[in-house]
């Protein structure tokens, strides 16, 4: 993972189980007439370190995070592309909005200079898929390739379908997450004008404050988040680490409104009971639910009935984290970074937290797991996205028994 609180496993994860916060003050241009000043912006990113100079230069920044975060995962797994069939290996990456800055690069290029002044790189740079593609040509890989384009469900969308295609037998190998940077002018002006974010300006590392009565609006964050799905059998016939298995997947759509989630949370808690079903488990099985929670007045709440309505006498003592209250909202790449945070919370046995949960919404009522990571062992947990459009899905993993 690239994220706001650390690249690569170790530092993202001491972060979020300290409570640390990634949101700041926006640096990577003048933020001073938006409404919204702040974000999680990833500090430490040197594509350099993962990538050719020349090809760098060539890829959006979301191409770039999407590359680096695979060639982490890789190293991670300990696979070497060249000892997998390239054709039973695939790659799906989800993207919300894809190279959204290099449209907006080009475009002050053509109204200030002239369509002349176009880069020949331009198309090949701003379209979504070419995530998956760069990272197709870098390891080889020919196997199914494409993005999932679902907003902010976009790479829980994408890790369902590759675990879909290795259940069934076509793969025996997929790279798959999410990435995304949309921290430019264009897109915060745009969230701004929906008054979707926090203003929270003078307090960056409390703005996002998922659940809390207090919350105002969720906090852009960019980033990558890629796993390695491997079938069972390919990974145990080379000695693979496997943090944890995917063991279900749900999607639905509350077909309601463009931007507004179902108030009832049907669709949400349809998504939840379909992957928990295909996972062979019952919600009480349930040890922790990274929870979308984008720290939205209308969201939060919708989610919290969405799990009542699912979970029901057991809802009160499953354990749920926003770690959006961290991280900020990755958009297309939220999901990624939540279903690797529930595999290394069933393989560590640790929760974290939702940080800035200090004045609890009597709406929003459940265990939110309050600002200080727990130790429980975790069996099953769930991975919840919702996007724009009403997307709804939900990733199961359960612990892999050796």
């Amino acid at each position: 993972m690239v994220t706001p609180v650390g690249t690569g496993k170790d530092m993202f994860w001491d972060s979020l189980v300290n409570g640390k916060s990634g949101i700041v003050p926006i640096a990577r241009f003048d933020a001073s007439q938006l409404a919204t000043r702040i974000a999680g912006e990833v500090r430490d990113f040197d594509p350099l370190n993962y990538i050719d100079k020349k090809e760098a230069r060539r890829m959006d920044r979301y191409t770039q995070f999407a590359c680096a975060g695979t060639r982490i995962a890789l190293e991670d797994a300990n696979l070497e592309p060249e000892s997998v069939n390239p054709e039973r290996a695939g790659i799906i990456i989800g993207s919300g909005v894809g190279g959204i800055e290099t449209v907006e690069n080009q475009a002050r290029v053509l109204i200030e200079k002239g369509p002349n002044r176009i880069s020949p790189f331009f198309v090949p740079m701003m379209i979504a898929n070419i995530a998956a593609a760069q990272i197709a040509i870098a390891h080889g890989f020919k196997g199914p390739n494409f993005t999932t384009v679902t907003a902010c469900a976009s790479s829980s969308n994408s890790i369902g379908e590759a675990y879909k295609l290795i259940r069934d037998g076509e793969m025996d190998v997929m790279v798959t997450g999410g990435s995304e940077a949309p921290i430019i002018p264009l897109a915060m002006a745009g969230f701004c004008s929906m008054k979707a974010m926090s203003t929270r300006n003078e307090e960056p590392e409390k703005a996002s404050r998922p659940f809390d009565i207090e919350r105002d609006g969720f906090i852009m964050g960019e980033g990558s988040g890629i796993l390695i799905l491997e079938s069972l059998e390919h990974a145990l016939a080379r000695g693979a680490h496997i943090y944890a298995e995917v063991s279900g997947y749900g999607v639905t759509c509350d077909a309601y409104h463009i931007t507004a989630s179902d108030p009832e949370g049907e669709g949400a808690a349809k998504a939840m009971e379909i992957a928990i079903k295909h996972a062979g488990l019952k919600p009480a099985d349930i040890d922790y639910i990274n929870a979308h929670g984008t720290s939205t007045p209308v969201g939060d709440i919708s989610e919290t009935r969405a799990v009542k309505k699912l979970f029901g006498d057991y809802a009160g003592s499953v354990a749920i984290s926003s770690t959006k209250s961290m991280t900020g909202h990755l958009l297309g790449a939220a999901g990624g970074i939540e279903t690797i945070i529930c595999a290394l919370a069933i393989e560590r046995g640790q929760i974290p937290p939702t940080i800035n949960y200090e004045n609890p919404d009597p709406d929003c009522d459940l265990n939110f797991t309050p600002n200080k990571s727990i130790c429980r062992e975790v069996r099953a947990a769930i991975s919840n996205s919702f996007g724009f459009g009403g997307h709804n899905a939900t990733v199961v993993l359960t612990k892999h028994e050796r």
